[in-house]
């Protein structure tokens, strides 16, 4: 008998959750054939056989929390894979000649053993502790408290149990049972400590438990809050100019390249430029020191149903509005199939987030640590806006916001990154040049 054993996943993977099995007990599986997959706190992967055989026993359930190394199922290498339905289903409604004279053998002893147990219920019961010595006070005592006598230790050289023995037994099983109490709310506390308390409600809810997924997400973001002095700035950009020049280059770009030209090219470049003026907001912190990143590895948000992800489009810098259009539609399809890989989640430099397509008009996005700055996008909405030349126009306007970690980010240098954005976007055929 071979066992299945969760294998290294990845550095920072230790542990993760069944999510589901893909084979059942009895099954026949080769050497490398995935059996069960396991979600792990950035993505899911499946788990595979190292042993050709059949499936004995399953060691952990969908649902159970396991690590790395641990032992999930059994394999035999010299099993045979169960027999069809059909023939399970016939074997137990045409039982064997043996079959039956063995259940009339034991239909005939049930009946035997409920007259004898009838026989010995009509006898009178014995009081255990009628062969107790003790005194006639004692006795009453122990039937106030529920003590048993025969459990009782008597000071009394000659054995004889009085009133003070019993009082001292009953002390003893409330002492155990307060320790006991302790215990289990201590126990209950350290469970919750990290989740708010259960609450019995009056009228209907429904408690579902938290993927792990949505429990790591929770987690770090609480971690990122109370971990960074993070603060949030705000501005406004013109997408007038954008719009047009997609409005202008959109189908021929389409047709060059085969993506569609969208918004998270330009903001890509514009963001790329700017961390090339302020590079303390493409930093990190480690100890007592900042790590300068030369790269620039730009995470884009995705929602997906089971919590946010932020894959990560490689050197923006280094290719151009296709090249980030291809990359983000393609990483964006791999996170709604739940087909991305660890390589695609780690090592950003800075994120971008998109509320917009939600219709999010202002947001405060939380650091992605242990990033330092995070731009946060936002819905497009026409309103009226003063000109230079103190007219009123009709602007398609959106508002962006950038949080950042005030440890070794200056508040000017935060402002000063989202204007410069800004000024980016609103004569965006630089950017356009560039890329």
């Amino acid at each position: 008998m071979r066992e299945i054993k969760v294998p290294e996943l990845a550095e920072s993977i230790t542990e993760g959750t069944i999510s589901e099995w893909l084979v059942k007990e009895g099954d026949h599986v080769e050497k490398g054939d995935p059996v069960l997959e396991l979600e792990t706190d950035k993505v899911n992967v499946e788990v595979n056989s190292d042993y050709t055989g059949v499936i004995s026993e399953f060691l952990k359930q969908e649902g159970d929390d396991v690590e790395v190394g641990d032992s999930i199922a059994t394999v035999d290498e010299n099993g045979e894979a169960s027999g069809s339905e059909e023939q399970a289903e016939q074997k137990e409604e045409a039982p064997s000649e043996d079959e039956s004279k063995e259940e009339t053998k034991q239909q005939a002893s049930e009946e035997s053993t409920s007259q004898d147990s009838e026989e010995k219920s009509s006898e009178p019961k014995k009081d255990p502790n009628k062969e107790v010595v003790a005194t006639p006070a004692a006795r009453k005592r122990a039937r106030e408290l529920g003590i048993d006598l025969n459990e009782v230790q008597p000071k009394d050289p000659l054995g004889r149990i009085r009133p003070e023995d019993v009082e001292y037994k009953a002390s003893q099983e409330k002492q155990s049972q307060q320790k006991q109490q302790s215990s289990s709310s201590a126990k209950k506390n350290e469970k919750t400590d990290s989740t708010s308390e259960k609450t019995e409600f009056e009228k209907p809810v429904e408690r579902v438990k938290m993927s792990r997924r949505r429990q790591t997400i929770s987690k770090r973001l609480v971690e990122a809050q109370q971990n960074a002095a993070m603060l949030t700035t705000f501005n406004e950009i013109d997408m007038t100019a954008v719009m047009e020049l997609r409005k202008e280059r959109k189908d021929a770009f389409e047709k060059k390249h085969g993506v569609k030209l969208g918004f998270m090219s330009f903001f890509t470049k514009a963001v790329v430029a700017a961390l090339k003026d302020f590079p303390l907001l493409n930093a990190e912190i480690q100890g007592d020191e900042v790590v300068k990143k030369n790269f620039y590895d730009i995470g884009m948000a995705v929602s997906t149903d089971e919590g946010l992800v932020v894959p990560v489009v490689r050197d923006a810098d280094k290719i151009g509005f296709a090249g980030i259009e291809s990359e983000v539609g393609r990483l964006s399809a791999k996170a709604r199939d739940k087909k991305l890989g660890l390589d695609d989640l780690q090592g950003g430099s800075f994120t971008i987030t998109n509320g917009g397509i939600f219709g999010s008009l202002l947001s405060t996005p939380i650091l992605n640590a242990p990033q330092v700055g995070i731009l946060g996008m936002h819905t497009i909405q026409k309103r009226p806006i003063a000109m230079p030349d103190d007219t009123i126009k009709i602007r398609p306007m959106m508002y962006v916001a950038l949080s950042y970690d005030h440890r070794i980010v200056d508040g000017k240098e935060a402002v000063q990154f989202l204007v410069r954005v800004k000024q980016l976007l609103e004569d965006p055929y630089d950017l356009l040049l560039e890329g």
